[in-house]
């Protein structure tokens, strides 16, 4: 082979190289497709989670259900609620249990039984759980435990009865009154009293304390959700406090 030749090879086999490296160099950091991945689909995001198997894409404008969005009018509670046995269809002649909060600086129970009938209107709720409670719940000869709220102490202090149930609440239609609702429509009101009946004082106050120092009392409404101004009271729970109080035991 002659000089010229051997000139020509090796400028040939470099020329390959320099192909075979640059083809390397191009493809050399790039990372690899997904396995299965159709041709132009664009790989996921850095940390994205990928879809759970057989979940759907929520619904384009779809909005999350609002916090503290209204129950439907039609029924007191959402099927499933754990206040669904408060709304139970009643055996004839049951009656029962609740606890009410009032401010002793705002109406006290010495208030109440100072009123003529010892009797008067629970307005002024604000809270759509305490208000079905009052709408769909009471009846008439319920009994109520009449509490003091921020007092010293808070405290069970008298029994009353509901002698009217639930009735739209005029005070939220009042713009002079405390418990106005700019929102409340005449036509179709969104909340709800009812009428008590003071029977009496209890022979000494029940306070927050004691109560929870009572393990039958630790499912109690009151000792487990504090912000409702109305709450059930489950028959157990009422026989406990009247034992408590030395009052008789409802029968």
């Amino acid at each position: 082979m002659t000089n010229k030749s051997r000139s020509k090879f090796k400028s040939k086999s470099k020329s390959k190289s320099k192909v075979l490296k640059s083809k390397a160099g191009k493809t050399k950091g790039r990372k690899p497709e997904a396995r299965g991945r159709k041709k132009g689909q664009k790989p996921e995001a850095r940390g994205q989670k990928p879809e759970a198997r057989g979940q759907k894409p929520e619904a384009r404008g779809q909005k999350p259900e609002a916090r503290g969005q209204k129950p439907p009018r039609s029924t007191p509670v959402r099927e499933g609620s754990s206040w669904e046995w408060v709304f139970a269809p009643r055996a004839d002649g049951e009656k029962r249990f609740w606890l009410a909060k009032s401010e002793p600086g705002t109406f006290s129970f010495d208030d109440l039984l100072a009123r003529p009938d010892r009797t008067t209107f629970w307005d002024g709720v604000r809270n759509y759980t305490a208000r079905n409670f009052m709408r769909h719940g009471m009846k008439l000869g319920d009994q109520v435990l009449f509490y003091h709220s921020n007092a010293e102490p808070s405290a069970i202090v008298g029994l009353c009865e509901v002698v009217r149930e639930g009735y739209p609440d005029p005070t939220a239609l009042d713009p002079n009154d405390p418990h106005f609702d700019p929102g409340s429509d005449p036509n179709d009101p969104s909340w709800f009293m009812v009428d008590v009946r003071a029977i009496r004082a209890l022979p000494r106050p029940l306070s927050l304390q004691e109560l929870r120092g009572r393990k039958e009392l630790a499912g109690m409404a009151l000792l487990r959700i504090g912000r409702l101004s109305v709450s059930p009271v489950r028959p157990a729970e009422w026989d406990v406090i009247m034992e408590m109080a030395g009052q008789p035991v409802a029968p």
